[in-house]
């Protein structure tokens, strides 16, 4: 294992840190080389909660794990004692450098939220028609080559971020909020949009960099970092040429396709065509939901809690009264005689009701304030009861009427279909947008259960070229061909249902 690793591992762990952090910000300040007491000086209030002899012995740890490296101290020798005892500094190594690098990348991006980023790809045409316009005369441009060819890759780096951050947002794309799901959809839109009109023109200029000589070109860049220096060896110049074609290959790989290797862009596509209908299934769901569902385990934990709340009792019956609608019973009276003898025998409050005398009450009569003669009319809904069972029963029938054409599990082409009725064509336009939607590429088979849970569809590429075309009574539908099986999962015959 790398040693200098170690110290995130030990137990003062955050002593070790601040240190490196001291160096790290010295070095900012041109400064490389520390004694003792700059870095006691530089870790500030952290300096103040450790003992001096503690954080000596940090810097001679991370000197053995190789963070650190020491160097004589002579600045200040002027007796024959300094001589005897020799001062050190304190230098941050190659190693603990680039560690101390990584730490600090992963602390700026671990707890950071992905933004989604402009893909950046007019930027990176532009800078490709410089380059090619250059190429021709390599020599005499070579600077401006150098400089070209370096925003073209630090463009390049800056659109695979911006991918990979969609690819992320499209993968997580379940746990949502409603907002997010719709700017997720128009940075799709605006994304795929870019891609078809930006990706077949850089992959055009690239091809025409690499007729006009590429290998010439990354030679002029290689010789342009090297200077003037004299003492850099034919293989040298040989390995360099082939770090840049490596990274000329990956930035070629996004937008230039093979026979059988599909370029990035291309599989990019195909991924936001085929994530974008399920987008807009969520995006309309959202709309359609507009209205939050009632939850009654919710309501009654926020009564629960109005009730813990409440100041008194009495503050604890008015909420009774007014959630569950328990109010007095106005058509009940007493007389002033009954309260009377009520008062006069002085019965406690906690006297049981079985034991207390009756209480004796009259009925007020409200006949003449009533606001109906007797009760209301029974109306019989039998007859529109049966004319919804039947509505029903004939649109579960038309659906297994749909399914016939493809629904019997076989496997067939889309070819095969040729013509589909209006209620067949709905049918299959709905697995067919299921179907596409799970999967990410053109090649891929998918299986997937249909939204209602009654079909299970199997689709997979032909291999071929051959291209589909279904006439319904709206028009023609065509694509590219598949084979396409669908199986019910449930039987035939559906349910009576009841009203």
């Amino acid at each position: 294992m790398i040693s200098v690793f170690e110290y995130i591992r030990a137990e003062k762990a955050p002593l070790y840190r601040a240190i490196m952090r001291v160096f790290i910000d010295s070095k900012e300040r041109f400064v490389v080389q520390l004694r003792l007491q700059d870095v006691i000086s530089g870790m500030g209030t952290i300096a103040e909660m450790s003992e001096r002899p503690q954080i000596e012995s940090a810097l001679t740890r991370l000197c053995e794990w190789g963070n650190l490296q020491t160097r004589p101290d002579t600045s200040n020798v002027s007796t024959v004692e300094d001589f005897c005892n020799p001062r050190h500094k304190f230098q941050m190594t190659s190693q603990g450098e680039a560690f101390e690098k990584a730490l600090a990348f992963y602390d700026a991006n671990s707890e950071r939220d992905r933004q989604m980023q402009h893909s950046g790809l007019a930027d990176i045409r532009f800078a490709v028609q410089e380059l090619k316009q250059l190429s021709p005369q390599a020599e005499r441009n070579a600077g401006q080559i150098h400089r070209s060819i370096l925003l073209l890759l630090a463009l390049f780096e800056d659109h695979s971020t911006a991918v990979q951050t969609l690819i992320h947002k499209l993968d997580g794309r379940t746990d949502m909020h409603p907002p997010d799901v719709r700017r997720l959809v128009d940075y799709c839109r605006r994304f795929l949009g870019e891609l078809e009109l930006e990706a077949d023109v850089i992959g055009e200029l690239a091809r025409e960099i690499e007729k006009a000589g590429l290998d010439h070109l990354i030679l002029v860049v290689v010789r342009r970092s090297i200077g003037e220096r004299k003492d850099v060896s034919p293989k040298a110049i040989a390995d360099a040429c082939s770090q840049w074609r490596l990274r000329w290959e990956r930035f070629r790989s996004w937008f230039i396709s093979h026979p059988n290797d599909p370029s990035r862009s291309v599989l990019l596509r195909e991924r936001l065509r085929a994530s974008l209908p399920a987008l807009l299934r969520m995006s309309a769901g959202i709309h359609v939901q507009g209205a939050p569902r009632m939850d009654r385990i919710r309501d009654f934990q926020i009564l629960a809690r109005w009730f813990a709340e409440a100041g008194s009792d009495a503050e604890a019956h008015v909420l009774w009264r007014s959630a569950f609608g328990l109010c007095p019973a106005r058509h009940l009276v007493i007389n002033e005689a009954t309260l009377g003898e009520r008062e006069a025998q002085d019965i406690p409050a906690n006297a049981s009701w079985m034991e207390a005398p009756p209480l004796r009450i009259v009925a007020s009569d409200y006949r003449g304030t009533s606001r109906t003669d007797g009760l209301s009319r029974i109306i019989d809904r039998s007859a529109e009861k049966e004319r919804l069972a039947a509505a029903t029963r004939e649109d579960a029938q038309r659906l297994l009427n749909a399914q016939h054409p493809f629904g019997n599990g076989n496997r067939i082409r889309l070819s095969e279909l040729e013509h589909l009725e209006n209620g067949e064509f709905e049918l299959f336009l709905d697995l067919l947008g299921e179907a596409v939607s799970a999967r990410s590429s053109a090649e891929d088979t998918v299986e997937i259960v249909s939204g209602d849970g009654c079909l299970k569809v199997r689709m997979e590429p032909t291999g071929d070229d051959r291209q589909a075309r279904i006439s319904t009574a709206d028009g023609m539908f065509s694509g590219p061909d598949q084979w396409i099986s669908v199986e019910p999962i449930v039987t035939e015959e559906m349910p009576e249902v009841a009203i």
